[in-house]
């Protein structure tokens, strides 16, 4: 075995090393994952990078299995494999029942669907070496698409200024295991091993000069054009929402009107002004003091002259 073989002493040696950089990287979601144990809650967290860091770690197991040389990627992509399956899952239980049911189905498609249909097309439609080479070219195309997911962190870190969603740790070890991979794979002359790990130093490069750039800038706040149709949407509903209480009020008001303003025929005698003001709700007409006390004066005054009169 090439990586295991005592006349390949530096690929033995970073070989061994890239395990133990790639196992580190591997328990770095951990506290992640302790987190969503002590909340009882996944917060918002994606289970796709976990399900694709499976699908990897099998597609290189079936690759250094039927290559028989690669002692060190069997190690590696299958403790990879058990740390992963781990996560998912914890994932699996804490997880709201959506985002459990979409977990499942991406597991069914790429682990089991995908991985299945490679492994019967590489077995089915080629043999020997042949075999080697295919898996190995889809190995490289896999990998690549692996690494170029960051893109998007990068493009986010520039656009908001911000290094917060891009940790220099988590930089620098990926970039450091690109390099290790990349020498084993040089060292055992394994293309298929060494390609991808090219394309996974420079966006380690690119990401820990980005870090360099940003890390003591001032963050910029970006709003997206989703956000800001939410916000429109928002608006637009409590504006909505006090037209509506407007016009109830307006219409409770006619209704009021109209209600005090019907006439209703009564051979009894109207009642009083106060009960009047309490039926239509308005308030009780106000008398004048004055009036009230000369019409009183008037009527004791008239009283008084009768009885003069009489007597």
């Amino acid at each position: 075995m090439a990586g295991m073989s005592l006349q390949h002493p530096w690929a033995f040696a970073f070989g061994l090393l890239g395990n133990i950089i790639s196992f580190m990287t591997y328990l770095a979601p951990l506290p992640t994952f302790y987190r969503i144990y002590k909340s009882k809650s996944t917060q918002g967290f994606q289970s796709v990078p976990y399900v694709v860091a499976l699908f990897s770690a099998m597609l290189w197991i079936y690759y250094a299995l039927l290559k028989s040389d690669e002692c060190l990627l069997i190690t590696i992509n299958s403790a990879g494999c058990v740390i992963e399956t781990i996560y998912i899952a914890v994932y699996l239980v804490y997880a709201p029942k959506k985002a459990k049911m979409f977990t499942a189905k991406l597991l069914l498609l790429v682990n089991v669907g995908v991985f299945g249909l490679i492994l019967l097309l590489t077995l089915l439609l080629s043999a020997g070496d042949r075999r080697i080479v295919v898996l190995g070219w889809v190995c490289v195309g896999f990998s690549v698409s692996v690494f170029v997911a960051p893109l998007s962190i990068i493009r986010l870190v520039v656009r908001t200024k911000s290094v917060e969603f891009m940790p220099f740790s988590l930089s620098f070890s990926l970039t450091i295991s690109a390099v290790v991979w990349f020498l084993y794979g040089l060292l055992i002359k394994d293309k298929y091993v060494a390609l991808p790990n090219v394309l996974g130093f420079s966006f380690g490069v690119i990401q820990m000069g980005l870090y360099a750039m940003y890390r003591n800038s001032t963050p910029k706040a970006v709003l997206t054009k989703e956000v800001e149709a939410a916000t429109a949407t928002d608006d637009d509903h409590s504006a909505a929402v006090k037209e509506h209480v407007v016009n109830i009020a307006k219409l409770s008001a006619v209704d009021v009107v109209v209600k005090t303003r019907e006439v209703h025929p009564v051979d009894v005698e109207s009642p009083p002004a106060e009960a009047q003001s309490v039926a239509t709700g308005e308030a009780p007409p106000q008398q004048d003091d004055k009036a009230a006390a000369v019409a009183v004066s008037g009527a004791g005054a008239g009283e008084k002259k009768e009885g003069q009169e009489q007597v």
